[in-house]
């Protein structure tokens, strides 16, 4: 399979993923690894609407992910996986799924979160997910839309 992208976006499929990431990277599949959204019928309803036509759309929960990947189910696939927060990127690795670099796309600004850049705001429980993914060899950046300058995440955190 050929990951390439893991993005962390709260909106999960939403303008900028369906149509300018999907677009830039050639993904054929749009794989939403949420537990809640993989659950919720009204969810995966909404999330097959944003799907951009002629890419297949995977939402599994992270158990599920893991082992579909492992197991190559995705293999000769362009695959672009959005997930809603680090921690959920975190269990995704503890699960055995390696990648390169880990985009922080967006996350919103709420009562408990600190801005680190425009559209990335974390909380003490983020940081630490981060932290320790980026500990595993994985590069952590910042970057809303494929022509915004790529931002090395680590050292803002």
């Amino acid at each position: 399979m050929s990951i390439l992208n893991v993005r962390i976006d709260a909106r999960l499929i939403h303008g900028q993923v369906a149509n300018l990431w999907t677009s830039y990277l050639n993904a054929t599949r749009i794989m939403v690894i949420d537990d809640r959204a993989s659950q919720s019928d009204m969810d995966k309803a909404g999330l097959r609407l944003a799907c951009p036509a002629g890419v297949k759309l995977s939402v599994l929960p992270v158990e599920k992910a893991a082992a579909n990947i492992l197991d190559g189910k995705y293999d000769n696939q362009r695959v672009l996986i959005v997930m809603r927060d680090p921690q959920t990127a975190l269990r995704l690795v503890e699960a055995g799924v390696m990648f390169d670099e880990l985009n922080a796309g967006n996350m919103p600004k709420l009562p408990t979160t600190r801005a680190v850049q425009k559209t990335v705001h974390v909380t003490d429980e983020d940081v630490v997910a981060f932290k320790q993914i980026h500990d595993k060899g994985i590069a952590l950046t910042a970057q809303l839309v494929p022509n915004a300058e790529k931002v090395d995440l680590y050292p803002l955190l």
